[in-house]
């Protein structure tokens, strides 16, 4: 009998069952609780459901690695020692061209003919980003699909989408198990790395189960989500308890681990309203673990002896790439922590799992600001490139994609070269390059890039509203950029729809693969095979068996 199909007890431990999806049977996996002899053994959570027989989307992903092992070059399960799982938060297609285009250009280039990292990858292709219940997605759906096989609701984490978001009593009993989980149950050496806040749902989406993404820390918590036992997401970190735990966390999110009476190192209070320091009780968990919060301290890291580390870096996301150099106490970039996670993480002999993620992509375009996204998402490429330059990729697979996009767009028709956050300036009849901005029909330039809607929104009558940073909001029209530079780090493009913060995007977000069975990712895919593909290449769920 395999551990998928046990319902494990001791009389000398409580358990808590955690019902889970795996492979083709319901995986029930046992962990300490307390140590105290007379704790009775609880009952298992009430769930009748198999997911793994009844879930579309885990049957639908099997389904598809299947039959791309009868047309594809065979490949062995476990072929990949190592797993990296990069994601670009946000980072759509549009996204990717005018990265390509901006990294090019600061290089002194033209731009159009740069390639990033991993669009030199042998293996492309796209992956569907809808959940279950919105056209457009959101990450806590999206990364849930990736990591656990299964695609869900908008805001809800680490369950199918039976559970009702932010209905603490329909989701429990129904917990999804992630590929960090498994690689946790099977001895591997795991890691999660975000810009973000490391609560966010992007990351969280890797080890905590919450039916609504926004429970951070226990004062997002409802008096439902209390009274039926959610826990929230820093918490679960802190508690993780497959495996040894969580090698390597480091990320943003300072806030939700200290109480709200408690100020941190860059002069910030906490959001916990339970007096609970999880920083405190993290050290205590792990006390040979190193936890840092700077520039200096992570420098200090010796990937040599660094066994456990936990790096909170911001009191709430970690700073945009192109302010990095503002922050108060110094933190990381995102090439520096791969680089370090890796170093940490390749000393265990059967391997590690590791995910990484650039959370303010996002943020950059919810804001309406362009630079910031692309200096992000090219410094983003850098860290595939640290990867890539670290492994063996005859032993590690390495996949690069993206959670969902946004309402980005490159339009008119710029010249070959013009700069790609400029106006836009064509070619004369004859196809030269023209001095002058091209004119839209209001007679004032216009740039490359913009966004379908967000802050930007040009005002067109009296009284509409308008961004008050183009000046008068009740002037008729788009403001002239004649004397604006569109160039700033503090510009933000134009934009047609008038919200508070742009939006993601419905459309397909592509898959960049290398290494051992990167071919199972070529085509189109539900974002929920990506997982069915780590788990075919490194045998995820036939090494957490073995282990046992």
């Amino acid at each position: 009998m395999s551990i998928f199909d046990k319902k494990q007890h001791s009389k000398k431990h409580a358990y808590t069952l955690l019902s889970v999806l795996i492979s083709t049977t319901l995986l029930t996996a046992c962990f300490d609780s307390d140590d105290d002899d007379e704790t009775p053994d609880p009952e298992p959570p009430v769930s009748s459901i198999d997911w793994t027989k009844t879930n579309q989307w885990f049957n639908q992903g099997k389904t598809r690695v299947d039959a791309a092992l009868e047309t594809e070059e065979v490949l062995t399960k476990g072929s990949a020692k190592n797993v990296i799982l990069f994601v670009g938060d946000g980072m759509g297609v549009s996204t990717i061209t005018a990265a390509r285009i901006f990294a090019g250009q600061k290089g002194g280039a033209t731009g159009e003919e740069y390639q990033l990292s991993f669009e030199k990858f042998p293996v492309a292709g796209f992956a569907k980003t809808y959940n279950t219940n919105q056209q457009t997605p959101d990450s806590a759906g999206t990364m849930t699909a990736m990591m656990s096989g299964v695609k869900t609701k908008a805001g809800v984490i680490g369950y199918p989408d039976s559970a009702l978001r932010a209905d603490c009593s329909s989701a429990k009993g129904n917990e999804l198990v992630t590929a960090v989980e498994l690689a946790e149950i099977a001895g591997m050496s795991t890691g999660v790395v975000s810009t973000a806040r490391i609560t966010h749902a992007t990351p969280a989406a890797t080890y905590a189960k919450s039916p609504e993404r926004n429970w951070e820390s226990d004062d997002g918590l409802t008096d439902e989500a209390k009274a039926n036992g959610c826990k929230d997401i820093a918490t679960q970190l802190v508690e993780f308890s497959y495996g040894d735990g969580i090698d390597v966390v480091m990320g943003g999110g300072r806030r939700h681990f200290i109480p709200n009476t408690f100020t941190d190192e860059e002069g910030k209070t906490g959001k916990r309203t339970d007096g609970v320091n999880l920083i405190d009780s993290w050290k205590a968990k792990y006390p040979v673990g190193s936890y840092v919060y700077d520039q200096a301290g992570f420098d200090a890291l010796s990937a040599d002896s660094a066994s456990k580390v936990l790096g909170l870096f911001n009191s709430s996301h970690m700073e945009y790439e192109a302010d990095r150099a503002n922050d108060v106490a110094g933190e990381p970039s995102l090439s520096e922590m791969t680089s370090k996670s890796i170093d940490i993480l390749s000393k265990n002999d059967k391997g590690f799992f590791l995910t990484v993620e650039s959370g303010r992509i996002d943020h950059g375009h919810h804001a309406g600001n362009a630079y910031r996204a692309l200096e992000d998402a090219v410094e983003f490429a850098e860290a595939v490139q640290t990867a890539v330059d670290k492994v063996d990729l005859n032993e590690t697979l390495i996949i690069v994609t993206a959670d969902h996009s946004h309402v980005f767009t490159l339009a008119g028709y710029p010249t070959r070269g013009n700069p790609i956050l400029g106006v836009v300036k064509g070619n004369d009849g004859a196809g030269h390059a023209e001095d002058e901005a091209t004119m839209a029909a209001d007679n004032m330039p216009y740039t490359t890039v913009g966004y379908a809607n967000g802050l930007g929104f040009a005002d067109y009558g009296e009284g509409n509203g308008g961004d008050q940073r183009y000046g008068d909001a009740a002037a008729a029209g788009r403001h002239d950029l004649a004397s604006v530079d569109t160039q700033s780090a503090g510009f933000h493009q134009e934009s047609l729809i008038p919200l508070g913060s742009e939006t993601h995007s419905g459309e397909d977000v592509g898959i960049y693969a290398v290494g051992p069975g990167a071919q199972l990712l070529r085509g189109t895919h539900e974002q929920s095979n990506i997982f069915h593909a780590m788990n075919h290449i490194a045998d995820l769920v036939g090494k957490a068996e073995a282990a046992q």
